[in-house]
Order: structure tokens, then sequence, then C-alpha cells
């Protein structure tokens, strides 16, 4: 039985509602209305205004020259220190590590000739600690001296569009948000509203939030749910599903998800989570379907806690090694360019791993506690699959075929960065795009056909996590969330919590905050700028500074509450089981949880521990 046909309906169903709906629509308006505040608008000149200031002020420092009259390569050094500047890359080892495929990425106009004159004139002219000291500078320029009343012309009318950007998007995750948790609108159609109000509001234009939709994380999930329903039609779910857990003597459904817990999350600190949703989530589906007799012949809890389950399993598992989330290598990239201390990856295992074991069976017994399905005992599952598996006989072409493709699959999700990296591969191909091609090689073999994939993918979540990419660039882009992050930590400053461990707890629930609302990586990217340069303030040369950089990639995996705060959340609701309530049925109560968690681990075992030779804040 396909998930189509199993799953109740849900939010894609209904029509608006009016009543709820007006509320975000009024909201949105009103907060458009307000006046634009002073730090909204300082921020819109950092971001507008501030990356040409800033390059303009690296010419003339380095090369004595104007942007107009800077010659190509010494422009070319300004602005590749200034995009380093805007990642917190402060090094000069750093600037000499760019190369030509680099530049592309960021679009930067770079010749290989260019760039080799750039970077022989830094590595002859400039020692560390000068190099060090003009980003620095740099750096003060754009968030410090750059202030909105003192600009002029052209320069004030981008940092006024600037702000306006921001506001618009303050606004948009207010409506959002409320959206998300009320189903006021089919979830779907909010993705589409998200690209309506960035072109109505002039934030971007028609052609640029066509582009912005798609993304690798979309590719992803799209090809995840097409090899998930590969997967389901060739019956390689129910051979997977019963050699996971036949040897249990008792299949109760607590076990099982604890099962899916204790693999699930140490595996997401070395593995992709979204890699580790898009394999479970057929076990998770098959497990439910399975448990279904005529006595009970439908059990919404026992499907939810299962989907749940694979969900926050994956979300738990990220921070336990560097390998297991952008957000951790961003952190570490901060701490060692902006202070010089380098954390070691197994270094990052000892202090990350311990908050992964703890958590595993903390968040079980919350999943557990939430989540009361009728049906506790799987053993008529497991029976009735080795029925099916024994009608099935020998392993067919079909699903041979199937496991075939999915293994060479996730070799190249393993492998396709680190062969980029030694040059085997010419371009990086991502792992949205090894998914697409697995999906296309499934048809190509004959395992599935187009129809296949029509029926049991849910497009409506392609489209929502889709939604989600455009939402927390929108974010990341205007500087919307970094002016929430600034806002905050300078309010904490009023209040005295702008130092020790009350700084540790408001930054790690401003993260856990923000992230719920864009990826995990550009939350990082946002809130630890920030908060390190406060941190170097208030205890300069401590283990302070390791332990919030920590602590800052360890909240930004804490998108327990909303669909678009992580793709497992996306491709587990792709089940059907779910609504967007159910994700904070544990959701809310595991965001306090590991926040509280965090601050307990950090006190408790990271200050206790210590970091090398620094001393103690």
């Amino acid at each position: 039985m396909s998930v189509a046909q199993k799953a109740k309906p849900t939010g894609y169903d209904k029509f608006v509602d009016w009543k709820l709906f007006l509320i975000p629509v009024v909201l949105f308006f009103l907060i458009l209305a307000l006046p634009t505040p002073s730090g909204m608008q300082d921020v819109g000149a950092e971001y507008s205004v501030g990356p040409r200031r800033v390059i303009e002020y690296f010419t003339r420092q380095l090369f004595h020259a104007s942007i107009s009259d800077a010659e190509q390569w010494q422009l070319l050094a300004a602005q590749i220190m200034e995009q380093n500047m805007q990642m917190g890359v402060m090094s000069r080892a750093r600037f000499l590590k760019r190369d030509v495929r680099w530049c592309q990425k960021y679009k930067i106009s770079a010749g290989d000739a260019n760039l080799k004159k750039a970077q022989a004139y830094v590595q002859g002219h400039l020692s560390d600690a000068q190099f060090a000291l003009v980003m620095q500078q740099g750096l003060d320029l754009r968030k410090n001296r750059l202030d909105y009343s003192t600009l002029q012309g052209g320069e004030k009318q981008a940092a006024r569009k600037g702000a306006w950007q921001i506001q618009v998007a303050i606004a948009m995750v207010v409506f959002v948000v409320f959206c998300f948790l009320t189903e006021c609108i089919p979830l779907p159609g909010v993705a589409f509203c998200i690209g309506l109000i960035l072109v109505f509001t002039g934030v971007v234009g028609r052609q640029e939030v066509a582009m912005l939709y798609w993304d690798d994380a979309v590719w992803f999930i799209m090809g995840s749910l097409m090899f998930a329903a590969a997967f389901v039609k060739t019956g390689v779910d129910k051979r997977v599903c019963l050699a996971i857990f036949k040897r249990l003597a008792v299949p109760n459904v607590r076990w099982i998800t604890l099962i899916f817990f204790i693999v699930i999350a140490p595996l997401a600190s070395f593995i992709s989570d979204h890699a580790l949703a898009a394999m479970f989530l057929p076990i998770g589906i098959l497990l439910y379907q399975n448990s279904l007799s005529g006595e009970i012949p439908e059990d919404t809890e026992l499907a939810k806690m299962l989907m749940i389950t694979i969900a926050m399993a994956c979300n738990i598992g990220g921070f336990g090694a560097p390998s297991g989330g952008a957000r951790n290598v961003i952190m570490m990239t901060y701490l060692n360019d902006m202070f010089g201390i380098d954390i070691g990856y197994f270094q990052w295992v000892s202090y990350g791993m311990p908050f992964v074991l703890c958590m595993v069976p903390i968040t079980w017994l919350v999943t557990t506690w939430r989540f009361k399905p009728r049906v506790v005992s799987l053993a008529p599952a497991m029976i009735q699959l080795e029925r099916e598996i024994n009608k099935m006989g020998p392993w067919s072409r079909q699903q041979i075929v199937a496991v075939i493709i999915f293994a060479v699959m996730v070799f190249g999700w393993f492998t396709e960065k680190a062969f980029y990296d030694m040059g085997l591969l010419p371009i990086r191909l991502g792992i949205g795009v090894i998914a697409i091609a697995g999906a296309v090689a499934y048809l190509l073999t004959g395992v599935v056909n187009w129809r296949d994939y029509q029926q049991k993918v849910d497009w409506g979540v392609v489209w929502l996590y889709a939604g989600a990419i455009i939402f927390g660039r929108t974010l990341d882009s205007t500087g919307a969330a970094y002016w929430m992050a600034r806002s905050a930590i300078e309010g904490l400053a009023r209040i005295g919590m702008d130092s020790g461990i009350p700084l540790l707890m408001a930054n790690n629930a401003l993260t856990a905050a923000i992230t719920n609302l864009m990826a995990d990586g550009p939350a990082a990217a946002a809130v630890g700028p920030v908060s390190l340069n406060m941190a170097g303030l208030a205890h300069p040369g401590t283990t302070f500074l390791p332990f919030i950089a920590m602590g800052t990639a360890c909240a930004s995996s804490f998108a327990y509450c909303l669909i678009i705060g992580t793709p497992p959340n996306a491709i587990v609701y792709a089940s059907g089981y779910l609504s967007p309530k159910d994700f904070l049925r544990v959701g809310l109560i595991m965001w306090i949880v590991a926040n509280l968690f965090l601050m307990a681990l950090t006190v408790g075992y990271w200050v206790m521990r210590g970091f090398g030779e620094l001393p103690a804040f």
C-alpha cells in the first residue's frame, strides 16, 4: 500500500481558514508600517554599503589606490579579503589558499595570473600580524564605524533599501511561522507566498526568485523521496527492516524506537542527517503499516511516534563530530581565524560525543512519553514481514539493482567532497545531484516508472522545503538574522548578561531559536561572529572562547520545532502521517531540555576539564 493511500487528510486537503489567515496578514503589514529601528538601519548600511567601503579601504591601505584606479589583481586581492572577512576568516594563510574555483563560487571575477599576483604580493609584503591588523580594521569599519546617519546620497538610499529588506524579512518570519503552526493555509501555499512577498516588496526580482527556490538540499529531498519509493516498490525496505529488528526477543515499539535512536544518532555525527532520514523513512512506514490489524486498523500515534523518532535521532547526532554538519566546521574556522585557537577532529569528538550519547536516552524517554500508541507489540509486524519475504523468494534482479544503485549513491554522498578537494572530480557534484542521478538510474534500469514517482513522492514537501530554502536565504542575505542576533546580544549587555555563564546561556538559546527558521550553517554563521567578538571582549584568551564556539555549533542543531528547521523534519513529514503541531509535541520540550543539558554539560564537564593550556574564565 502506498504512502499516499495510507496517509490521512492533512493540511493539503484543507481550504484557507480566513479567520486565522487574516491574523498573519495583518501582522505582516503592521510590521512593515512601523518606523524602521535605527539598529536595523545600521545593519542595512553594513550589508548594502559595507562591502564596497571595506574593499575601498583595503585598496587604499595596501595599494594607495581607489577602487576605480586599482589594477585588476589589486582589486581581486581586496575582494577576496572582504569575502574572507564576511566569513570570519581573518588569517593570511587562508587568503593564500584561495583558488579560482573558490572565487567563482562567491562570484568574484578572477583569472589565474591575477590571483597568483595578488597572493604573491600578500606573501611578500605582509606578515601574518600585519595582514590580521588590516583585516581587523576592515571589520571594525564595517561593524562599528559605518553609521547610517553619516551616509549621504546614493549610499544612504542603498542603506535605506537594505533596512527595508530586513524589515520585510522580519515581517515574513511572523507570517510564515504563524501559518506553519496553524495550517491556516496549505503548507506548500506558504512556500509560494514567501516568493510572492519577496517580489512584491522589491527584495528580489521576478527572475531571481525562481532561481532561489532550487538548491542542492531541495534536490536531495526530491531524490531521496524517489529512491524511498523505489525501495518500497521492490520490497527492499522489507528485507532491510527484518534484518535490523528480527533478533529482538521482544519487538516492543519502545525498544524499536530506542534502536532507531542508538543506530541513527551516533551515525549522524559522521554521515549526512539528510541521508539517514531518507534511508530509515521507508522502514518506519513499513513498521507502521504491518503493525495494523482488523482489531486496530489505524493507530496515528504509532505512526507519529515512529516518524518523529527518525527525525529527532537525526537532529541530535550532528554535534558529535566536525563532520556532522557545516555548522561545526564554520565555528571551528571562526575560532581559529579570529583567536588562533585550533580544535582538532578527535578533540571535538571528546567534547561533543558525550552530548549525543546522553541525549539518546533523554530524547527516547520524551518521545515515548509524548506519544501513546495503542499498538505496543510489533511482533505481528515482524511475523507478517517474514511471511511476505518468504513469498518473494530469493533476491530478485530489481531488488539487487535497487540496492546497488543505493550503495553507489551512499558512496557518492560520503566521498564527493573529498574527491573534489583532492582534484579527482573536476566539479563539485553535491549530495542533491547524486540523489537525482540515483533516481534517474532507477528509471533507466526499469526498477520504477514515472507513475511510481508521481504517486509515491510527496511533491508538496519538495515545494515546502524549497520555500524553506528561500526563507532562510533571505534571513541570511538581507542581514535579518544578523540583526536579530546583534539586537538580542546588545539587549543582554544592558541587563548584565554579557559575560560568563549568562552569556553562554543566552547565546545558545538565541542560536537555537534562529536555527528553527533557517539552515544550521547560516544560523551559526549569523550568531557566531557576534557572540565570539563579545566573548573576546569579556574573557579574552580563556576557555570561554572555544566553549562558546562549540556551544553555538551545538545549539544550531536544535531545529526540533518546525518542519522547515532541518531536512530530516521535511523528509519524515513526507510520510503523510504528521502535522506541524506534532513536531512541537516533542520538539518544544526537547528544545528546552537540550539547552539546559548543554549548559549542564558545559559547566559539569567542559569547564571542569578545561581546554588545553588556556586559563579558565
